[in-house]
């Protein structure tokens, strides 16, 4: 089979669907818990941070199993897809963005609450003295200055989804144009001792991946340099 094949592209396509449904579901859910878990003095704000921070310890068969049951025909998300007629979610792209949210969570929320953390107090007090309420300080001061931790935890999301394998494999399988993302689509080529087109997709992953860590790379140096 030729590597750039419309199956491949199908797969790619999904793949960077995938990503970008996910980073932009995490922006959104990630940065008000990021700014609580920063802000916040409860005596339960690490043990929230733990249950978020699980994904990078838990092996992805382990929370794949537990996303499996919950997403099955018995489970919520088989209650879920009957609302529009299906029977689970399981097997589904939309199983796969639930899944990727979960086991992406940490790396987008880890890096936004420490550039929430590092911020301090101080430009908040300032913003409260100017009549900004919480809100508007947020927006306008808490957010621009958190930009460089915003920026990290999109890419980090956004590759780290890009790459997922043992996750997507358990809760999405192999079905092309449905839930046959990259990591998949290599792990099936060398299954069928296709080499060239398994080292083809996985040097162009490795290439992706330096990219991704370059950028983060000089983000930081950026940050630093705008600090001092």
């Amino acid at each position: 089979m030729d590597v750039f094949s419309p199956e491949i592209w199908q797969s790619i396509g999904l793949t960077i669907e995938l990503a970008s449904v996910t980073t932009v579901t995490l922006l959104i859910i990630g940065t008000p818990l990021a700014w609580w878990l920063a802000r916040s003095t409860a005596w339960w704000t690490e043990a929230i941070a733990a249950i978020v921070a699980l994904p990078l310890v838990l092996p992805p068969t382990v929370l794949g199993f537990y996303l499996l049951v919950l997403l099955g025909p018995d489970g919520p998300g088989g209650w879920i897809a009957s609302l529009w007629g299906g029977r689970t979610l399981a097997f589904t792209f939309e199983g796969l963005i639930v899944g990727s949210v979960l086991y992406s969570m940490p790396f987008v929320v880890q890096p936004i609450r420490n550039a929430f953390a590092a911020m301090g107090n101080r430009p908040l007090e300032v913003a409260a003295t100017l009549r900004a309420s919480p809100r508007r300080a947020f927006w306008t001061v808490a957010v621009p200055l958190a930009r460089p931790g915003l920026l990290t935890g999109a890419i980090l999301g956004f590759a780290h989804t890009v790459g997922e394998f043992g996750l997507v494999l358990m809760i999405g399988g192999n079905i092309p144009g449905r839930t046959r993302v990259l990591s998949v689509a290599i792990f099936d080529y060398v299954e069928q001792s296709q080499w060239r087109e398994a080292s083809l997709l996985a040097g162009s992953m490795v290439i992706f991946a330096f990219a991704v860590i370059l950028t983060m790379t000089l983000i930081d140096k950026r940050s630093v340099r705008t600090i001092r």
